[in-house]
């Protein structure tokens, strides 16, 4: 009887849909309950915050936190996941809104939707874990002292109408305009930023950004302390959501943020992603990537059409939901419903938080987001690593989020071929065995009797156009035209359209020169793909054998005119 195939799992899957059908109780949702509002009220600071530094009004970032937050929980592929506006996006959303404008900015989001719902659609979740690590950590610290360096303004409480969105020229606005420093609004900075580093050792049930922004408000409304406010910076935020519309996008705004579209579609499957392994590790479950992915794209459709911003999974938030006894995507919905709640009923006392408290939240969320200290350890990593690293983060910094991404991605690619490529081994093996054979191996060229005429040439590992050079380097070293050459490739794993180019090459030169080509131990994989390229009916089968033993016997009935 024929062995089952195995089928690949489906590929759009909602964890909700598992939980429901899996059966709910009374108890599940209490615990999800009670961890919905907990994550909730974390979001609420947060969203406003990322809001405000992203360039937009702080009710995009709730509108975002409730529509994305939703969606996601709903869609996904993870059980814990909460998503939302995270400090990764602020580099790029601000970027966008200052070149293109709030409807650049709902385009590139649009895009970068339906990209995600392609990747999940073509099964590219599992490839995001391809991308190198230096590249993620690089952007990560460069993103994290980009969102440090624009809070200056209001942490100090300087007063200048706006602030540069370039590094240098910001440091530069903030140096011209130290005399303005408010003393009281860098007093409650401080004090936030004490808040939040000592109120986790006293209690983690009611969280620590929550308890910031109340106590910094009621401060500065009791004793009138004269700090700028969300109330003073910007209209008063709506209560509820607003009616979802179509934003104005033509097709040359398309064209324009095309590639910002892509970086926040790559940042948002990354977060998410990563966001999602971490919740496994801590809960012992599994996540559906594919599914994550499609459920992303969703919430990043949707949410321009409410004036939103781009959403994703939140780390930090999703372990807080796990911590706080989170069990199934229900306690992401309800964390929606809380800030839906807090907007309908309690939106109008956003403008009472002062701008300092939001400036040391996100000092905050930026000192955790750099992993400073994993940053340092990657300095003592490989030199071609550091590289990219380095680069990365420095492109990040002082150019651009999207630059630094793909220089990243192209060094990193690079630097994996030249590794690669020294890694496979081509040089001739007659006469003298390889520094690295094994002496017991029964197949070890020392083991046997090379015929006088007969050369034989190994090829160890990859045989990509990384190597292809090094192979035709060390052909030519042969004085004269062998007899029989013996191309052993028990080593060769795969092999690409350069490599058989190059084998092609030495078969021709062999016809020319009457050499005799052979091919000893060739795997499946590089015979399937030299056969369908037509290079096995030119070296014919006969010359195709799988051992040296049999290429020497192949060999001896050539010399001796059998062949």
């Amino acid at each position: 009887m024929a062995a089952a195939t195995r089928r690949p799992p489906p590929l759009f899957r909602p964890k909700l849909a598992s939980v429901v059908a899996d059966g709910y109780s009374w108890e599940t949702f209490w615990a999800d309950a009670a961890s919905g509002v907990i994550v909730g009220l974390v979001a609420l600071p947060l969203a406003i915050a990322f809001a405000i530094a992203s360039g937009v009004p702080p009710e995009s970032g709730l509108v975002t936190a409730v529509v994305a937050g939703f969606l996601i929980s709903a869609l996904g592929g993870s059980k814990v996941q909460i998503g939302g506006p995270t400090g990764a996006f602020i580099v790029v959303v601000y970027s966008i809104v200052q070149r293109h404008g709030v409807d650049g900015l709902a385009a590139a989001t649009l895009l970068a939707g339906f990209m995600l719902v392609g990747m999940g659609l073509a099964r590219l979740g599992s490839a995001i874990k391809y991308i190198p690590y230096p590249v993620t950590v690089g952007f990560t610290s460069g993103i994290a002292l980009i969102i440090a360096a624009s809070q200056g303004r209001d942490f100090l409480g300087l007063t200048m109408q706006s602030v540069p969105a370039d590094f240098i020229h910001k440091l530069g606005a903030y140096a011209s305009h130290a005399g303005t420093v408010n003393p009281w609004a860098l007093g409650l900075g401080l004090a936030c930023l004490l808040l939040l580093a000592l109120w986790p050792r006293l209690t983690r049930r009611v969280p620590a950004p929550f308890v910031v922004i109340v106590a910094a408000t009621a401060a500065v409304a009791l004793l009138d302390i004269p700090v700028d406010t969300i109330g003073s910076r910007f209209p008063p935020i709506p209560a509820g959501l607003p009616v979802p519309r179509l934003p104005n996008i033509s097709l040359a705004t398309l064209r324009e943020v095309f590639q910002p579209a892509v970086t926040i579609a790559l940042l948002a499957a990354i977060e998410s992603l990563l966001s999602a392994v971490v919740a496994d590790g801590m809960t012992g479950g599994r996540h559906r990537s594919d599914t994550e992915l499609i459920a992303q794209g969703v919430a990043n459709i949707a949410v321009p059409l409410f004036g939103g911003i781009p959403a994703t999974g939140a780390i930090a938030r999703t372990a807080t939901n796990v911590k706080s006894g989170g069990k199934t995507p229900v306690a992401g919905l309800i964390h929606a419903a809380t800030l839906l709640l807090i907007m309908l009923f309690f939106g109008s006392r956003a403008s009472l938080i002062p701008m300092p408290a939001l400036a040391a939240i996100l000092l905050f969320v930026a000192y955790n987001m750099s992993e400073w200290r994993l940053f340092v350890r990657l300095l003592r990593a490989p030199k071609s690593d550091v590289a990219v690293l380095v680069a990365t983060f420095l492109l990040t910094v002082l150019i651009d989020l999207t630059v630094a991404i793909e220089t990243g991605m192209v060094m990193a690619a690079f630097l994996f071929m030249r590794r690669m490529a020294a890694a496979t081994k081509t040089a001739f093996v007659t006469g003298a065995a390889p520094e690295d054979e094994d002496p017991d191996d029964p197949m070890a060229v020392s083991r046997k009797s090379i015929p006088k005429g007969v050369e034989v040439f190994e090829i160890d590992g990859p045989f990509f156009f990384g190597a292809a050079d090094q192979f035709k380097d060390a052909l030519r070293a042969v004085a004269a035209a062998p007899k029989v050459l013996i191309l052993r490739m028990r080593r060769v794993p795969v092999i690409d359209a350069t490599g058989i180019a190059a084998l092609d090459d030495v078969f021709r030169k062999s016809q020319r020169d009457g050499t005799r080509l052979i091919l000893s131990g060739l795997h499946a994989r590089p015979r399937a793909v030299m056969r369908q390229m037509g290079l096995l009916e030119r070296i014919g089968e006969e010359n195709l054998v799988s051992d040296l033993d049999k290429a020497l016997d192949r060999a001896r009935a050539v010399l001796g005119g059998q062949g």
